[in-house]
């Protein structure tokens, strides 16, 4: 923390410097953001295609539904006795309960994806993208099951306790026996430096951004430096305290945020239940019969199935670096578990956020200054008009538990590729960035990063179609235990 401090510090009296260099940077990064979008959006079937990241995620999410006989239905009554502690053995290998994971993996996917990210999906595919979205984000709960049952089967326990795990671990472990291991590792190690890109910037750099400016619109005239260097302390002071205290973190920063912004979404909806009936019709009726506006009913999937990747990051990888960390023996036991993430996150957070916006009739004005986190702050005030602020605490509790929770999927890709011992070094740059994420707009830095982020897709899911049938067969295994009543509880 010290040397953190030290290189804040140092970088601090330059701060109001950063706009020319980051005009430079965006030269060096606009020619690579230029061909990463065009690898990742071509779209497929024409102008009004699918683009390709989205058809190769929602693609997976349905393979996966139905190779795993839909359990994402059938298990998620034991999924919730599971995050209540009903099958925890406190002698199993791991560093943090099923709950702490379920809440590290959470607390990285809840955030402005659900609260800007909707608006835009509404915007941009009118209201009838909320179905496609629900949909994709039902159908990701089993690609979350797939990646975090292989994180915690295929990772490793380090001598000190510590647990090594992520898609770099399954790829390698998982496919070497099968012959594969050059490929394996070439995955891997593209993994994880899309996930150190990924990490720095998009769930970085561009929260703690964010974090400022809701700060900002509630008390202005703070400086972005002074709110740099709190939010880099705290964040530090989790960072370094390695997952266990990421973890003791998240599972009471979670719940809060999460309480806190679906009582302002149902405080919206409660005013204006009489309208609510009309609001749902009007979802329905423009997923299958949008207007011309939204670019037919492929413009509206689109809009919702995309938005729905970048809010619960199903096949990206990502949470199954926080899953495998988990004191379980049980591999298939906690992929059951992350099921329920996607299911918080897009089914029932995202929904809230679309009603509410439905019901205040903004997403109908097209001006600019209602695109994403405004048109939401616009639904609740027209509710109250200090409800924005909730929505401004809301945003920076997102933002602070986006930012530890990727903090420690960075570590582990580090960790890969450089070495346990060495991880210091990543976290003293990530905290660094944090601090510089509040001083200026990133622009293309901040593209790159999240392309970086969609790129992961690529190598994890590659490895989740390989290993897809152990999976299946692991699965039924102990679902047959479990219907037996041979699978052992406590109290």
């Amino acid at each position: 923390m010290g040397l953190t401090a030290l290189l804040i510090c140092a970088i601090a009296p330059r701060a109001f410097a950063q706009d020319a260099a980051v005009t430079g940077a965006d030269a060096i990064f606009k020619p690579i953001v230029d061909v990463m979008s065009v690898l990742l959006f071509f779209k497929i079937g024409g102008e009004n295609g699918f683009p390709f990241i989205v058809l190769w995620l929602f693609i997976a999410a349905i393979f996966f539904t139905l190779r795993m006989g839909f359990i994402n239905v059938r298990g998620f009554k034991h999924a919730i006795e599971v995050v209540q502690g009903k099958f925890d053995d406190p002698n199993d290998e791991g560093e943090v309960s099923h709950f702490q994971a379920l809440a590290t993996a959470v607390s990285g996917t809840v955030g402005l994806g659900n609260i800007a990210g909707v608006a835009v999906a509404i915007q941009l595919g009118g209201p009838g993208a909320m179905v496609w979205l629900t949909l994709a984000g039902f159908c990701g709960m089993v690609t979350k099951f797939v990646e975090c049952t292989l994180a915690v089967k295929y990772r490793r326990i380090a001598s000190d306790g510590t647990v090594l795990g992520g898609p770099m671990y399954y790829l390698t472990r998982g496919l070497s026996p099968k012959g594969m291991r050059p490929l394996g590792k070439g995955l891997a190690v593209l993994f994880c430096i899309l996930c150190l890109g990924g990490s720095l910037g998009g769930a970085n750099m561009f929260q703690s951004n964010q974090a400022y400016a809701a700060i900002n619109g509630l008390v202005p005239g703070i400086p972005a430096w002074l709110f740099g260097l709190v939010l880099a302390g705290l964040a530090g002071f989790v960072i370094i305290g390695g997952i266990r205290r990421i973890g003791a973190v998240a599972e009471k920063l979670v719940p809060a945020m999460a309480v806190i912004y679906a009582v302002a979404c149902l405080f919206v909806i409660v005013v204006n239940i009489a309208e609510v009936p009309a609001a749902v019709a009007t979802i329905f009726r423009e997923a299958f019969a949008p207007s011309a506006a939204v670019g037919g009913i492929v413009g509206v999937m689109v809009q919702g199935i995309r938005r729905s990747s970048f809010s619960n990051e199903a096949g990206v990888g990502s949470a199954a670096i926080a899953h495998s960390a988990a004191r379980t023996d049980e591999h298939i036991r906690e992929g059951i578990v992350a099921l329920l993430e996607p299911f918080i996150d897009t089914v029932v957070i995202c929904n809230m956020t679309a009603i509410a916006i439905v019901l205040s009739g903004v997403y109908q004005d097209t001006g600019d200054e209602l695109s994403g986190v405004a048109m939401t702050s616009n639904a609740f005030a027209s509710v109250i008009s200090w409800f924005p602020i909730v929505l401004s605490i809301a945003v920076c509790l997102f933002a602070f538990s986006t930012i530890i929770s990727w903090s420690y999927y960075g570590i582990q890709a580090w960790s890969y590729l450089f070495g346990s011992e060495t991880t210091i070094i990543f976290k003293v740059i990530y905290i660094v960035c944090t601090f510089l994420g509040c001083l200026t707009s990133l622009g293309l830095i901040i593209d790159f990063s999240d392309l970086m982020l969609l790129g992961m897709a690529f190598p994890n899911l590659i490895g989740c179609y390989i290993l897809s049938n152990e999976v299946a067969s692991d699965l039924k295994d102990y679902w047959d235990r479990l219907s037996s009543g041979n699978m052992l509880t406590y109290e």
